[in-house]
C-alpha cells in the first residue's frame, strides 16, 4: 500500500502539472491582451518555473535594517553576505543549498549563492536591496522579485519601526497577496518596556494597513551572530536572539504538506493575480468592442440599405421592360385581330384564291399583310424602345455604386481616426474608393437581349405570315368544296322543290367558313400573347441575372473599399471574445486547483 509520502508526492506532481499546463496556456493569451503591462506577463513567465525552485523566504526592508546580518546569523557565517550602514549591493542574492560555497551570477541583477547549510535544504533565502526611494534602482529590483516569494519577511529596525515608509512597504506586500511576517531587528537596543510599546504600535499600524495582525518576530541579529562564534552554537544566546523563531517556523510550521502546498500555491497566486488583471483589461476593452460592434452593425445596415436601393433600380427598369413587352403584345394582338377580322373575310378569300394560283404575295409593295398590320398598329415600337430603357440601367447602378462607396469610405476613415491609437495602429491596408469600375456583366448580356428583341420583331411576323397563308388556303379549299358540292346537289335535285333549301345550306356553309378566319385569329392572338410573355420572361431573366451580378460586383467593391476596417472589427471581436473565454476558463481552473491543494493537505493529514 502506498504510504503517506508517496501519495503526497503523486498529488504534488499531478497538481504541479496542472499548474504548468494552465500557465503555458495563459502565456499564449496574455501577450495578446491590450493594455496588460509587460511586467505582469513576465511574472507569469517566472511562475511557470517557480514550482521547480526551492521554497523562497524573501527578506525585504530598508537598507541597514539588518536583512543580510539575519541571514548570516541563520547560516552561521558572519561574512557570507556583505553588511554595512550604507547600501552595499544593488543585486538580489538567492541563497540555496550546495555542497560547496559558491557565488554564481547568471546575468541581470540576481546572484545565486550556494552554501552547505542544512537549513538551506528546506528553504532558500532571498536577500534584497533596500527599498528607499533615494535608491530607486534598488526598489525597482526588489519589487520585480517580490512576486516570486513564498513568504516575505519585512525587516525593520526597532528604533525605526513602522515608519510611514514601512507602512508603504506593507501595503505593497499586501497588494502582492503574499504571506508577510514582520521582523523587528536590533531589539537589544531597547528596554523591555520600550520593546512592548514598539510591538503594540507595530501591531496597530499593520492591522490598519492589512486588516489583520501578521506574525511579529523580535530579533537581535547581533546576538544571533555572537551565538555562533564558538566551535558550537550557544543555544542560550541563540534563544535570546529570537532567531529560533525562524527555525521553528521552518521546522515546525513549514512541514512537508504545508511547504509543498504553499510551494504550489505561490505560482497559483501569481497566476491568479495576473489573470484577474488580464480579465479587468479585457473587460475594459469591451467598451471598445461595443464600439466595434456599433460600427459593424452600422456598416451592415448601410450595405443592406444600399443593396435595397440598387434592387429598386433594377425593379424599376424591369417594370419598364415589362410595360414595353405588354404594350408590344397589346398592339400586336390588335394587329392580328385586324388582319383576321370578319369584315376582312371576303377580302381574305380573294387573297387566298390569288395565293392558290401563285399570285398572292399577301401584301402590297413587297410588305406582307401581317407586317403591314403590325406597322400600322405600331406593334414593334415598344420593342424598339427597349434598348434605350435597358441602356440606362448600367449608368444608374454605377452612379449609385460610386456615390455609396464614397460615403462608406468617408464614414470608415472617420471611424478609424476615432479609434484609440493602439487599435488604429492595427489597421492593415488603406480605406479608399476603387480606382476603376467595370460594367462587364450588363455589357456581356446585351447581344442576348438583342436576339430576343429581333425574335419579337421578325420571327413572330414570319410565323404569323405562314399561318395566315395556310388559313386562307384552307378557307379557299373549303369554300370551293362547299360550292362544288352545292352545285352537284342543285343539279341532282333540280326537278324537286328542295333547291331553295340546298341553296340556303350552301350559303350557310360558305358563311361558316368565313367565320373560321376570325376564330383562327383569336387562337393566333392567344398564341402570340403567350409567346410575347415567354419572350418577356426570358428577356427579364437575362437582364435581372446580369443586373444582380452587377449589383454583387458593386457590393463587393464597397466591402473591398472598407475591408481594412471590417477586417479589424472581425479580428478584434474574435480575439477579445476568445481572450475572455480563455481567461474565464483559466479562472475556473485556478479555483479547481486551489480546491485540489486544500484537499491534498487535508487528505495527507489523515493518512497513516
Amino acid at each position: 500500500m502506498e504510504n503517506a509520502e508517496t501519495k503526497l508526492a503523486v498529488d504534488y506532481e499531478a497538481i504541479r502539472r496542472r499548474e504548468y499546463e494552465l500557465i503555458t496556456e495563459l502565456l499564449d493569451v496574455l501577450p495578446k491582451v491590450d493594455n496588460l503591462p509587460e511586467e505582469r506577463i513576465a511574472q507569469v513567465r517566472d511562475a511557470l518555473f517557480h514550482a521547480d525552485h526551492p521554497y523562497l523566504m524573501v527578506f525585504v526592508g530598508p537598507f541597514s535594517s539588518g536583512k543580510s546580518s539575519i541571514i548570516n546569523a541563520l547560516l552561521g557565517q558572519g561574512d557570507l553576505l556583505p553588511v554595512g550602514v550604507t547600501p552595499t549591493t544593488d543585486r538580489i542574492s538567492i541563497l540555496r543549498w550546495g555542497e560547496e560555497a559558491q557565488r554564481v551570477s547568471a546575468g541581470g541583477d540576481v546572484d545565486t549563492i550556494f552554501h552547505p547549510s542544512p537549513l538551506l535544504k528546506k528553504v532558500s533565502f532571498v536577500d534584497t536591496p533596500g527599498l528607499e526611494s533615494v535608491f530607486q534602482k534598488h526598489e525597482e529590483t526588489t519589487r520585480r522579485f517580490l512576486h516570486r516569494s513564498d513568504v516575505v519577511l519585512l525587516v525593520m529596525l526597532a528604533t525605526q519601526a513602522m515608519t510611514a515608509r514601512n507602512q508603504e512597504y506593507l501595503q505593497t506586500l499586501k497588494d502582492y497577496g503574499k504571506k508577510v511576517i514582520i521582523v523587528i531587528n536590533q531589539v537589544d537596543l531597547l528596554t523591555p518596556e520600550e520593546l512592548e510599546t514598539v510591538k503594540a504600535y507595530v501591531q496597530d499600524q499593520s492591522k490598519s494597513v492589512m486588516g489583520v495582525v501578521p506574525e511579529i518576530w523580535l530579533i537581535s541579529a547581533k546576538k544571533g551572530l555572537a551565538a555562533g562564534q564558538g566551535e558550537s552554537r550557544s543555544e542560550e544566546q541563540w534563544e535570546a536572539s529570537g532567531l529560533v523563531q525562524v527555525e521553528d517556523y521552518i521546522d515546525d510550521q513549514l512541514g512537508d504538506v504545508d511547504r509543498m502546498r504553499q510551494k504550489l500555491r505561490t505560482p497559483l497566486q501569481i497566476t491568479q493575480n495576473v489573470n484577474s488583471v488580464a480579465l479587468e483589461a479585457v473587460r475594459a476593452n469591451q467598451g471598445i468592442l461595443d464600439q466595434y460592434q456599433n460600427i459593424s452593425e452600422n456598416i451592415e445596415q448601410q450595405l443592406a440599405s444600399q443593396k435595397r436601393e440598387q434592387e429598386r433600380i433594377i425593379q424599376d427598369v424591369s417594370d419598364q421592360v415589362s410595360g414595353k413587352f405588354g404594350a408590344a403584345g397589346m398592339n400586336g394582338s390588335e394587329a392580328i385581330r385586324d388582319v383576321f377580322s370578319l369584315s376582312r373575310s371576303f377580302g381574305s378569300l380573294g387573297r387566298g384564291l390569288l395565293e392558290m394560283v401563285g399570285l398572292g404575295g399577301l401584301g402590297r409593295g413587297g410588305q406582307s399583310y401581317i407586317a403591314a398590320a403590325f406597322n400600322r398598329h405600331q406593334a414593334f415600337k415598344p420593342i424598339d424602345e427597349l434598348p434605350s430603357v435597358v441602356d440606362k440601367l448600367a449608368p444608374r447602378l454605377e452612379g449609385k455604386d460610386i456615390q455609396d462607396m464614397d460615403d462608406l469610405v468617408k464614414y470608415a476613415q472617420r471611424e478609424i481616426q476615432q479609434l484609440p491609437e493602439a487599435i488604429r495602429g492595427k489597421v492593415i491596408g488603406q480605406v479608399q474608393s476603387p480606382l476603376k469600375y467595370e460594367r462587364e456583366h450588363l455589357q456581356k448580356v446585351r447581344p442576348q437581349l438583342e436576339m430576343i428583341e429581333n425574335e419579337a420583331r421578325v420571327v413572330e411576323t414570319e410565323r404569323l405570315d405562314q399561318t395566315l397563308r395556310n388559313t386562307l388556303l384552307y378557307l379557299v379549299v373549303y369554300e370551293i368544296l362547299v360550292i362544288v358540292v352545292g352545285f352537284f346537289l342543285s343539279q341532282a335535285f333540280a326537278q324537286v322543290d328542295q333547291l331553295p333549301v340546298i341553296l340556303i345550306v350552301v350559303l350557310a356553309l360558305v358563311l361558316l367558313g368565313l367565320a373560321f378566319v376570325p376564330l383562327r385569329g383569336r387562337l393566333l392572338e392567344s398564341s402570340y400573347t403567350q409567346h410575347m410573355l415567354e419572350l418577356q420572361r426570358r428577356y427579364l431573366s437575362l437582364l435581372e441575372s446580369a443586373a444582380e451580378k452587377q449589383v454583387a460586383y458593386g457590393m463587393q467593391l464597397r466591402q473591398d473599399a472598407i475591408a481594412p476596417l471590417t477586417r479589424l472589427i472581425e479580428a478584434q471581436t474574435k480575439i477579445q471574445t476568445g481572450q475572455l473565454d480563455k481567461l474565464l476558463t483559466a479562472q475556473q481552473e485556478i479555483t479547481n486547483i486551489e480546491a485540489a491543494l486544500t484537499k491534498m493537505g487535508k487528505r495527507n493529514l489523515l493518512v497513516r
